[in-house]
């Protein structure tokens, strides 16, 4: 493939042998000069070919020159037409201001070319036939240079653009995978987190305590296999899940109404209170508030006591409240904790525009969230912000907040 300056070098010498063939067949005119003289304006504007792209503004004084000179001795009709080409090149290669300059100097050189010879000649139709071909000499290739000039300039602009709007696809599809990744991960420790603690704990007292009976026994275990069966039915559901597209299966599967069997398995006693009228929610509320009670009583096991937990589930108009409260042991769990499981619980919340609330309270520990069930803004959420917290259950000095649910309101 040829290069551009090999091209530019080709069209120069293609150029300059037609020249001399129009010189030959006598395409100038005679006014008593040597036609071999017309080979010198001749090569200068072919050399302004070979220069177009790189040095286009001195193609364009060489074509000027060599036009000078042709002009002066006959002209000649090739060198003209190859001017046409110096002058084109210099305004489309040139710098952009130029091409503005070309067309006032070429438009107004026309007229007062055309004008100087009908005064001349007395004979005001040559001012047309002149103007004409000087017009079709400057003025055509200037205009024509800019045309394609500016359409080159908008395919370059579009190309910008095309690439912006693909890096920008690109980062919109880096933020879709890192929320899904981040939602994954959330899912799959709300999930695994609950089922394995039970069994670690329950199993952990199994082997601690050798005074157990048969029937004991036999209870523990049957804990551990449900709470087996159901991690395992669990992880089925996630691998159906990432293995289809279409509709988020997790939201139909859980739902808060299935609090009493999620207490069922969880081991320890749980004092669960209802308030309200329980009504139908929305799908992405009923998964959020039933992770957040299976993660908070996977928190009751890791670091409460054998006192279990107390639970109020309030449905008002607008929104569903869920507080948990539990004791917290001081013996430490032995089980390993990343501290994802509050932040997944708040990421649950704020992603519905929700409040939570989790820290020390009184003598314990205490779970607070409040989700909306329609698409306005929670009413009701007047929780002072510098009372959320992170930390995960057992950190710090127990204090109580000043905007608390009473114990009595679970009772």
């Amino acid at each position: 493939m040829m290069t551009p300056t090999r091209q530019d070098v080709a069209l120069a010498a293609a150029a300059f042998a037609a020249g001399l063939v129009l010189l030959a067949g006598g395409a100038y005119t005679h006014r008593g000069a040597v036609a071999a003289l017309f080979v010198l304006p001749l090569a200068v504007t072919c050399l302004g070919v070979v220069l177009r792209r790189r040095a286009p503004v001195l193609a364009l004084v060489l074509g000027g020159v060599a036009l000078i000179g042709d002009v002066l001795l006959g002209p000649s009709l090739g060198t003209v037409l190859i001017v046409t080409d110096n002058i084109y090149a210099g305004v489309l290669y040139g710098p952009r201001p130029l091409g503005r300059i070309m067309l006032w100097i070429t438009s107004v050189g026309a007229v007062v070319l055309g004008a100087l010879t009908g005064l001349a000649i007395q004979d005001w139709r040559v001012l047309t036939v002149v103007g004409i071909q000087a017009a079709l000499v400057g003025v055509v290739p200037v205009t024509t240079a800019i045309v394609v000039r500016q359409h080159r300039d908008q395919a370059v602009a579009e190309r910008a653009r095309a690439d912006q709007m693909a890096h920008l696809a690109e980062l919109d599809r880096q933020a879709a995978v890192s929320a899904e990744r981040t939602r994954m991960a959330r899912e799959l420790h709300d999930m695994i987190a609950n089922h394995f603690s039970a069994i670690a704990i329950q199993s952990s007292a199994m082997l601690a305590r050798a005074d157990l009976d048969a029937a004991a026994t036999r209870k523990i275990v049957e804990s551990i296999r449900e709470n087996s069966v159901q991690g395992m039915a669990e992880m089925r559901t996630m691998i159906g899940f990432l293995r289809q597209d279409g509709e988020e299966i997790e939201a139909r599967r859980h739902r808060l109404s299935d609090v009493k069997a999620l207490i069922e398995r969880t081991g320890f006693p749980v004092e669960l209170s209802v308030r309200g009228t329980p009504r139908d929610l929305p799908a992405a509320v009923d998964l959020a508030g039933y992770r957040i009670l299976q993660e908070s009583f996977t928190n009751v096991l890791k670091h409460g006591t054998d006192r279990g937990a107390r639970v109020l589930v309030d449905y008002r108009p607008d929104l569903v409240s869920l507080t948990v409260l539990s004791d917290v042991g001081d013996r430490p769990s032995g089980l390993p904790g990343a501290g994802a499981g509050l932040v997944g619980m708040r990421e649950r919340a704020t992603l519905l525009g929700g409040r939570f609330e989790a820290g020390p309270y009184e003598s314990g520990w205490r779970v607070r969230v409040e989700l909306p069930t329609d698409s306005g803004e929670p009413s009701g959420l007047s929780w002072p912000p510098a009372r959320t917290r992170t930390a995960e259950p057992g950190e710090g000095t127990p204090s109580k907040p000043s905007n608390s649910l009473r114990d009595g309101e679970l009772s």
